[in-house]
């Protein structure tokens, strides 16, 4: 999981995938004991986890580097973001709270799909949905982030 993430950073990542499993790890063990009920959910959280370091990351390299180029960042299932990877991270992460306000369902479907990793079958298992209903808001919840990214890359945000 943290070297799908990983892979889509830009070559020469200050941040390895070694050292974010080790920080994904360290978050997990240093938190109130949590008893997971199946595989599917303990990579669910480990997803969460992972995104939220790597967007901290990239919100803190935006403090410290206002604007610079970086390679296009090709996001899976065809969710295609702007330039800056660091900036494609943090606008990716600000739309799904949005879509969370929205539909929260929707949104634990994206981030349990695209940063978990996991099967339609297994996301169906972890929100007790039908692999149907995981189908359709997938399918639903992209379209809405494509749509949202876009605007916010022409409103200059």
């Amino acid at each position: 999981m943290a070297g799908r993430y990983m892979a889509q950073e830009r070559p020469g990542h200050t941040l390895q995938t070694t050292a974010l499993v080790h920080e994904a790890y360290m978050r997990l063990a240093g938190s109130a004991p949590v008893s997971f009920e199946s595989r599917a959910q303990f990579f669910a959280v480990c997803a969460q986890v992972m995104r939220r370091i790597l967007v901290d990351w990239a919100r803190s390299r935006q403090a410290q580097k206002r604007g610079g180029k970086g390679e296009p960042m090709q996001l899976e299932e065809g969710l295609v973001l702007r330039e800056e990877p660091g900036r494609d991270l943090v606008a990716l992460d600000d739309a799904l709270k949005l879509l969370n306000a929205q539909d929260a369902r929707k949104g634990q479907v994206v981030e349990l799909r695209f940063f978990g990793g996991l099967s339609v079958e297994e996301t169906a298992a972890v929100l007790k949905v039908s692999p149907e209903t995981v189908t359709r808001d997938w399918r639903l919840a992209r379209s809405w982030l494509r749509r949202e990214l876009r605007w916010e890359s022409q409103s200059g945000a």
